[in-house]
C-alpha cells in the first residue's frame, strides 16, 4: 500500500495543481464575495469543451485555453447579471445558469464526448508537473496583486459589507459581476487544462466541481489558515493538492473503488466542516471547566477565611 501511495503522489500533485485554478475561482465567490455560485459545475465543462473544439480545429493549445478562460468569464457574467440586474436569488441564479450551460456545452461540443488523443496540447512538450507549478504561481501572483488594487479592495469589501461599500459610492453590482466572472474564468481554464491532461472532454465532467472546490478551500484554510489574501490563496492551492492526495489514499482502502469518488469527496468535505466545530466545542468545554474550577477554588478559599 505504501508503494502504491508513493506511486500515486506525482499524479495527485499534478491533478491538485490543475484543479487549484478551479479552487481559486471557488475561493473568490465562496470566501471573498460570500456568494454560493453553482455555475462552476457548468463553466468547468464549458472551458473543457471550448478548448477541445478549438484544438481539434487546429487552434494552438494556449490560444484555445485563453478562449476557454473568456468563455468562463461570459458564463460568470450571465450569472452575475441574473443576480444583480434580474434580482434573482444568488443560489437560484447559479443553478439556472448551470442548467442552461448543460445545453450550451452540448452545442459547443457537438456530441457528449470529444477525444484529444493524438492532438497537440499544452502538455505535449512540457509535462504537467513542470508546467503547472509555473502557471499556478503566475496566476496566484496576479490574483494577489489584483485583490490589493482599488478594484480588488472594492470586491473584497463587497463581500464583507455591501451596505458600507455602497455608502462610499462603489457600484456593488459591477463588483459582484466582476468577481463571479473572474471566478468562472479560472474554473473554465482549469477545465480546459484537465481536458488536455486527460485527453478528452465529457459533457458530465463538471458534475460535483463545486464540492471539490469547497473541499480544497476548507482543507487549505483548516491546515494553513487564511489570515491574509496571500496566505489564503496559497492555502487554497495546497488544499487542492492535499485533497487529491486524500482521495488517492482513500481509493487504496478496500472499502472504496473508483465509482465511490463522489462519496469520498462528500465525506472529505463533511469531515473538514465538522472537525473545526468539534475542536471549538472541546475548547469551549475546557474553558468552562477551568472557569468552574477557579470559581469553586475561590469559594473554598473564602469559606476557609471565614472559618
Amino acid at each position: 500500500m505504501a508503494k502504491a501511495l508513493l506511486g500515486s503522489l506525482p499524479g495527485a500533485i499534478e491533478l491538485g495543481l490543475i484543479y487549484a485554478l478551479m479552487a481559486l475561482g471557488v475561493y473568490i465567490t465562496f470566501r471573498i464575495l460570500n456568494f454560493p455560485d453553482l455555475t462552476v459545475d457548468g463553466s468547468f465543462t464549458t472551458g473543457a469543451g471550448i478548448a477541445s473544439v478549438l484544438i481539434l480545429g487546429g487552434t494552438a493549445p494556449w490560444l484555445a485555453s485563453v478562449a476557454a478562460f473568456f468563455g468562463g468569464l461570459a458564463a460568470g457574467a450571465c450569472t452575475g447579471l441574473l443576480h444583480t440586474k434580474g434580482k434573482v436569488n444568488g443560489l437560484l441564479s447559479g443553478i439556472l445558469m448551470m442548467i442552461a450551460l448543460y445545453s450550451i456545452n452540448m452545442h459547443i461540443m457537438g456530441k457528449p464526448n470529444l477525444s484529444l488523443r493524438g492532438n497537440e496540447t499544452v502538455f505535449t512538450d512540457v509535462p504537467p508537473l513542470v508546467l503547472m507549478p509555473i502557471v499556478v504561481l503566475v496566476i496566484k501572483i496576479l490574483l494577489d496583486w489584483f485583490l490589493h488594487t482599488d478594484l480588488g479592495l472594492a470586491l473584497r469589501a463587497t463581500g464583507d459589507n455591501p451596505q458600507m461599500i455602497r455608502s462610499l459610492g462603489a457600484n456593488t453590482d459591477m463588483t459582484k459581476i466582476l468577481g463571479i466572472s473572474l471566478s468562472n474564468g479560472l474554473v473554465a481554464l482549469s477545465g480546459a487544462l484537465i481536458a488536455q491532461q486527460s485527453g478528452f472532454a465529457d459533457i458530465s465532467m463538471g458534475i460535483g466541481m463545486i464540492v471539490i472546490g469547497l473541499a480544497s478551500v476548507i482543507i487549505g484554510e483548516a491546515v494553513f489558515g487564511a489570515g491574509t489574501v496571500v496566505r489564503a490563496t496559497l492555502a487554497v492551492i495546497f488544499g487542492s493538492v492535499i485533497y487529491r492526495f486524500v482521495v488517492a489514499l482513500a481509493l487504496q482502502v478496500r472499502w472504496f473503488d473508483a465509482s465511490d469518488l463522489k462519496l469520498i469527496t462528500a465525506l472529505i468535505v463533511i469531515v473538514a466542516l465538522v472537525v473545526p466545530t468539534l475542536q471549538r466545542y472541546v475548547k469551549q468545554r475546557k474553558v468552562a471547566q477551568t472557569r468552574s474550577q477557579m470559581l469553586l477554588s475561590s469559594q473554598d478559599s473564602r469559606m476557609d477565611g471565614e472559618t
